[in-house]
């Protein structure tokens, strides 16, 4: 039987205080809080709720009485190995120098082929990365379209993996073929 899913509908992740992630989120990331409750299911936790800014949540199990630690998260089975954030060009092109400021060390600028990315740790230890596309969607189609378009256009060239090149012949390719 497949459970087909309809998109990401939250995140949650194990937080210190409430105070630090939301200073974190809220104050470097730009992420509205939304709101807190009760852990419904551990009575002295609260859970955190903030908006990534596509609709879905990003939320945070957190206690009063928890010290943050920026130990990182190990990388073992089971484990997340990061969570990547969508921002804007303008965002990214400022972000590294940005977060060395407020005292995020980071990787800098990586160009991934089809998208450029850098890497961080929030203060409870967690890898994150901020991603943009190198191209847009054209309209009437989603990233989704054209990362698909990209892989068959990449592996027709024998190129090891999708690079910037891939991902302009797919949206020309998808503007021809104009809107599904």
């Amino acid at each position: 039987m497949q459970i087909p899913t309809t998109g990401v509908h939250h995140i949650t992740l194990i937080g210190s205080n409430k105070e630090d992630v939301v200073n974190f989120y809220e104050g470097v990331l730009g992420m509205p809080f939304i709101f807190e409750q009760p852990n419904l299911d551990v009575p002295e936790e609260s859970h955190l709720y903030f908006d990534p800014g596509d609709g879905c949540l990003i939320t945070y199990f957190v206690r009063t009485d928890r010290e943050t630690d920026p130990t990182q998260v190990p990388e073992v089975t089971g484990a997340t190995h990061h969570i990547a954030y969508s921002v804007s060009k303008e965002t990214y092109d400022r972000a590294a120098k940005g977060l060395e400021e407020l005292g995020y060390p980071n990787t800098g600028e990586i160009d991934r082929g089809f998208m450029d990315s850098l890497y961080f740790h929030d203060p409870n230890g967690h890898r994150i990365e901020l991603a943009c596309y190198k191209v847009d969607a054209p309209e009437g189609y989603t990233m989704v379209d054209v990362l698909i378009k990209a892989h068959e256009l990449r592996v027709a060239q024998g190129d090891h993996a999708i690079e910037g090149k891939h991902m302009h012949q797919a949206v020309e390719a998808l503007q021809s073929a104009g809107v599904k």
